[in-house]
């Protein structure tokens, strides 16, 4: 098969280098970190979402030398000021455990009526000597205890916006046609084939 591009994923996140996997057709050839032979974190210190996308992908270009992507991912709460925003992996300490992390944002929701949320996605795309950025959002609000046990980081306590289950509760299929890291990756694979028969 003649592949569209090749293009290497800059994460350490098992379950997003699955979930982005399972979004990315099968005309774009994936490559891990790992399977270029990278086995350190990438810098992450920006103070925001897009900023995080473009540290990263910029360090990840110098290691491989090769078209890459990467991305970050933040949960955004209206009443807690938008928090916990580029912190989310962090929220509840560098041991960045999810269940921590879903603990304590519970905790500080517990007097506030207002739970409406968003989850946002920034892809930065290192292409051809350019660097490209492909936004992702969904809105929905944040439950009052944690249900499933699909997907990741703050999906069991995230219901998207028309649906009364949460992330984690939602097969993943469903979960793959509109979540914030879906819509990002959808602009990203448009881009990708529209440019690949340039090269």
């Amino acid at each position: 098969m003649k592949h569209a591009a090749d293009l290497v994923f800059g994460t350490s996140n098992p379950n997003k280098l699955k979930e982005i996997r399972h979004l990315i057709p099968s005309s774009i050839r994936l490559w891990s970190m790992q399977e270029v032979g990278i086995d350190q974190e990438l810098p992450e210190d920006q103070d925001t979402i897009a900023g995080n996308a473009e540290q990263k992908v910029h360090e990840l270009y110098r290691l491989c030398g090769k078209n890459c992507f990467a991305e970050d991912t933040g949960l955004i709460v209206e009443a807690l000021n938008g928090d916990p925003g580029v912190y989310s992996a962090r929220y509840a300490g560098p041991q960045r455990s999810a269940q921590d992390n879903m603990d304590l944002l519970l905790h500080n929701l517990r007097s506030k009526d207002n739970r409406n949320a968003h989850f946002l996605t920034v892809i930065a795309l290192h292409w051809e000597g350019g660097l490209y950025t492909f936004k992702g959002i969904v809105e929905g609000h944040i439950a009052h205890q944690a249900a499933g046990k699909g997907g990741f980081g703050y999906d069991p306590i995230f219901i998207p916006s028309g649906y009364q289950k949460s992330f984690g509760e939602l097969p993943s299929h469903v979960k793959n046609q509109m979540s914030h890291r879906a819509r990002a990756v959808l602009k990203l694979i448009t881009f990708l084939e529209s440019h690949s028969e340039t090269r």
